[in-house]
C-alpha cells in the first residue's frame, strides 16, 4: 500500500511538471501581451522596461521558465497581469467558493438521483421504470447544460420567478446553476448503474443470497449495489474535479464570479499568470481526486490490491 502511494505521488509529480512545462510554452505563443499596447506605446522608453522587468518579461524564456518553476515549487503562481499587485493564488482562492457550492450541489443531487434511477431501472428492467430511466440519461447526455440553463432562466427565474436568473447575491442564485450542471451527473451515473447492476443481479451470489431468504432491500443494497460502484467511481472522478472547478458556461451564463468565468476573462485579457495557475490548480485537483478514486476501489472491492492490481 505505501510503495504504491509513493509510486504514484511521484507520477503525480511528474504529471504535474510536463503539464506546467506545456502550458508555460504554450502561453509564449500567444499573439499580443497582457498589456495595453496601445497606451503602453506612449509610456517613455525607460518606464516600459520598468514595466517589464518588473514582471520578468525582459529575461529570455528559458530564465523565465526556470524562475517560474521555482517559484510554482514554492507554491508561488505568480502575480497577475490584469488584476494589478494580486497573487493568483490569492484569486483563485477568491473564486473557487462559489464553483465549489454549485458543483458540490450539481454532484450531490445528480449521484443521488443516478443511483435511485439507476437502481430502479435494473430491478424494474424492462418494464416502464427502466424506460423511464434510459429516456432521461439519453436527454442528459444529449441535451447540452448550457440549454438547460437557458430553459431554467426562463421558466424558473422569469416566468415563474422562483430563483434569481443570474449574478450571485444570495444561495438562492446557487439553484438554478447547480441544477443545470446535475441532469448530466444524473444521466451518467444513472446510465452506469443501470448497466452494472443488470449484470450483477444475474450472478449466482445474488441467486444464493436469494434463496437464504434474505430481503429485497438487503439483496439490493449489500450486494448488489456495493458491486455495482466501482464504474461510478470511474466516471465520478473526472465529474467531480470538473463540476468543483468550475464551469465556463454555465458560470458565464448564470454571471458567476467562479473559477470557469476568471478562466474565461484571463483568456480574453492575455493574462498569462492566471491562466498557468488555474491550468495547474485544475491538473493537481484532478490527479489528487484520480489518486483517491484508486484507494477507494480497494475499500468497495477488497479484492482488488492496490499493490499490484491482483484480485
Amino acid at each position: 500500500m505505501k510503495r504504491y502511494l509513493v509510486v504514484r505521488i511521484i507520477y503525480l509529480i511528474l504529471t504535474l511538471f510536463i503539464i506546467l512545462t506545456a502550458t508555460f510554452f504554450l502561453m509564449k505563443q500567444l499573439p499580443g501581451t497582457p498589456f495595453d499596447e496601445e497606451k503602453l506605446a506612449k509610456l517613455p522608453v525607460e518606464q516600459r522596461e520598468i514595466i517589464y522587468e518588473r514582471y520578468g518579461l525582459n529575461d529570455p524564456v528559458m530564465v523565465q521558465y526556470v524562475k517560474y518553476v521555482g517559484n510554482v515549487a514554492k507554491g508561488d503562481l505568480g502575480t497577475s497581469f490584469f488584476y494589478t499587485g494580486q497573487p493568483v493564488k490569492d484569486i483563485i482562492f477568491n473564486r473557487i467558493g462559489p464553483s465549489a457550492l454549485i458543483g458540490l450541489q450539481a454532484i450531490v443531487l445528480g449521484l443521488a438521483l443516478g443511483l435511485i434511477l439507476g437502481m430502479i431501472a435494473a430491478y424494474r428492467h424492462n418494464t416502464i421504470w427502466d424506460y423511464f430511466t434510459t429516456v432521461v440519461a439519453v436527454l442528459g447526455v444529449s441535451v447540452p447544460n448550457f440549454v438547460l440553463a437557458a430553459l431554467l432562466q426562463y421558466y424558473a427565474g422569469l416566468k415563474w420567478g422562483l430563483f434569481p436568473v443570474a449574478f450571485w447575491e444570495s444561495y438562492s442564485s446557487s439553484v438554478l446553476p447547480s441544477l443545470a450542471l446535475s441532469v448530466g451527473v444524473i444521466a451518467v451515473i444513472a446510465r452506469f448503474v443501470r448497466t452494472e447492476m443488470i449484470e450483477v443481479l444475474q450472478q449466482d451470489y445474488i441467486t444464493t443470497a436469494r434463496a437464504k431468504g434474505l430481503g429485497r432491500m438487503t439483496v439490493l443494497f449489500r450486494h448488489a449495489m456495493r458491486n455495482s460502484l466501482i464504474p461510478v467511481i470511474t466516471v465520478l472522478g473526472p465529474i467531480v474535479v470538473g463540476l468543483l472547478t468550475g464551469s465556463l458556461v454555465i458560470e458565464n451564463i448564470f454571471g458567476i464570479p467562479g473559477i470557469g468565468s476568471l478562466f474565461v476573462d484571463s483568456i480574453k485579457m492575455n493574462d498569462y499568470s492566471t491562466i498557468m495557475g488555474i491550468t495547474i490548480f485544475y491538473s493537481a485537483f484532478y490527479v489528487l481526486v484520480m489518486l483517491i478514486v484508486d484507494v477507494l476501489y480497494s475499500l468497495i472491492d477488497p479484492r482488488i490490491r492496490l499493490a499490484g492490481g491482483k484480485e
